[in-house]
């Protein structure tokens, strides 16, 4: 390896020294070969506790969704011979957990839905005096709907400005 001592002239000497780059490169990797094995161990049987959930107020400004997928040959909720949601399936979202809609559709309606409710209230400051103004998102998610499908939800819709999402589940009796 060749190197220049800016044996003199007059021209400024323009070669890059990649020295630091080539140790910043070096410590980098490092720090990915350690993190990248760490983050993507799976937990693949995860025992959720069952504890008494307390009944929210349903409203009428509440946002509701449904989250499911499609079955093992593509078929939708709701249409002939769906035989429930596969975890390979196709994600598919429901508005008002009735109208299927899209990523961007679930994005445009539930912004434009919000920005209603807020203008009825006279605008942002209005509705921030009231905590309780503020609507919600119930998300109500097939068992075996896979996480990237809620995921997705839950970024659209506060994406779109809604501060609260909650998930609506089956109550189950303290200690059974």
């Amino acid at each position: 390896m060749a190197i220049s001592m800016g044996g003199g002239g007059d021209t400024p000497m323009s070669d890059i020294n990649t020295t630091p780059l080539v140790d910043v490169m070096l410590v980098l990797l490092i720090i990915f070969l350690i993190a990248v094995p760490v983050a993507i161990q799976t937990i693949e049987k995860l025992q959720i506790p069952v504890m008494e959930s307390i009944e929210s107020k349903d409203k009428v400004e509440n946002l509701l969704l449904t989250v499911s997928t499609t079955d093992a040959a593509g078929r939708s909720a709701g249409e002939p011979g769906y035989e429930g949601a596969s975890r390979s399936g196709e994600c598919r979202v429901y508005f008002n957990n009735i109208t299927p809609v899209t990523s961007e559709e679930l994005y445009d309606r539930a912004f434009e839905r919000l920005d209603a409710i807020v203008q009825r209230a006279g605008g942002a400051e209005q509705i921030m005096k009231d905590p309780d103004l503020i609507p919600q998102v119930h998300i109500r998610g097939d068992v075996n709907a896979p996480w990237r499908c809620i995921a997705g939800s839950i970024y659209n819709v506060q994406a779109a400005g809604y501060p609260t999402v909650g998930f609506i589940s089956n109550p189950v009796e303290p200690g059974i």
